[in-house]
C-alpha cells in the first residue's frame, strides 16, 4: 500500500466517509461498510481528495490528453485533479465534463471546459452499475474522443449479477484500465493492522462480505 492509499483511508474513516455497520445497499445486499464520496463537502476534504487523485495518476503509468468528469459528481472531482497535478506535480492537462443536457445558447453544447478530444481520461467517484461510464463512451463515440482509462477513489471489489465485477466489466468491454484509490482488499488490509479495537473489530464481517460477494 502506498503512502497516499494509507492516508487517503485514515482520513475517510476519520471523516466517516467510510464508515462500518450494516447497510442496505441498491443491490438489496446487506454490507458491513459504505462508502459515501458525497461527503467530500469541504474545501479542505476536496483539496485532500484532489490531490490524492493526482497522487495515484502520477504514480500510474497511463498516457492521456485530457481528464474528463462526468457530470455531476465527477465535475468536481475533475477540476480539484486537475488543479493538483498542476500544482503538486507540474503535470498540466486540459479538462472538461459534460452537461445533463444540451444548452442551446451561449458556447452552447454537451461539455464545458476544454474541448473533448484526444485521449481522455474519465474522473469519478465509483463505479457501481457501469451505467454512468457507457453513457460517457457514447459521449466519447459521437465526438471521436478514445477513452484512455478510468480512475475511482474506490474499487469495490464486488461481483453484480455475474462473475465479474463492473469494473472488471468496463475494463474487458472497452479494454481500458480502471484505476482506484483504493480497494477492498487495502480496507481488509488496513483493517488487518489495527491496534484499534474499535476498527479491528469490523475485519471479520467485512472479510465474511468479501469471501460472499468478492472478486478479490
Amino acid at each position: 500500500m502506498q503512502d497516499f492509499q494509507q492516508a487517503f483511508i485514515e482520513f475517510v474513516i476519520e471523516h466517516e466517509i467510510l464508515r462500518f455497520g450494516s447497510f442496505t445497499l441498491k443491490s438489496g445486499r446487506t454490507s458491513p461498510y459504505f462508502f459515501n464520496a458525497g461527503l467530500f463537502n469541504t474545501g479542505a476534504a476536496l483539496d485532500f481528495i484532489g490531490s490524492t487523485y493526482a497522487a495515484a495518476l502520477a504514480a500510474a503509468d497511463i498516457d492521456y490528453d485530457l481528464l474528463f468528469g462526468p457530470a455531476y459528481k465527477g465535475i468536481p472531482l475533475v477540476s480539484v485533479t486537475a488543479a493538483a497535478l498542476a500544482n503538486r506535480h507540474g503535470i498540466n492537462k486540459p479538462y472538461c465534463f459534460n452537461r445533463k443536457e444540451t444548452k442551446d445558447h451561449g458556447e452552447g453544447g454537451l461539455t464545458v471546459g476544454a474541448s473533448l478530444q484526444g485521449r481522455a481520461l474519465i474522473v469519478d467517484d465509483v463505479i457501481t452499475a457501469g451505467t454512468a461510464v457507457r453513457e460517457v463512451m457514447d459521449l466519447f463515440e459521437r465526438s471521436g474522443t478514445k477513452p484512455a482509462g478510468i480512475i475511482v477513489a474506490l474499487d469495490r471489489q464486488e461481483r453484480g449479477t455475474g462473475t465479474k465485477s463492473a469494473i472488471q466489466e468496463i475494463e474487458e468491454q472497452y479494454q481500458i484500465p480502471v484505476l482506484s484509490i483504493i480497494s477492498l482488499a487495502q480496507i481488509i488490509e488496513y483493517l488487518g493492522r489495527q491496534d484499534n479495537p474499535a476498527l479491528a473489530k469490523n475485519l471479520d464481517s467485512v472479510k465474511r462480505y468479501s469471501d460472499q460477494y468478492g472478486v478479490i
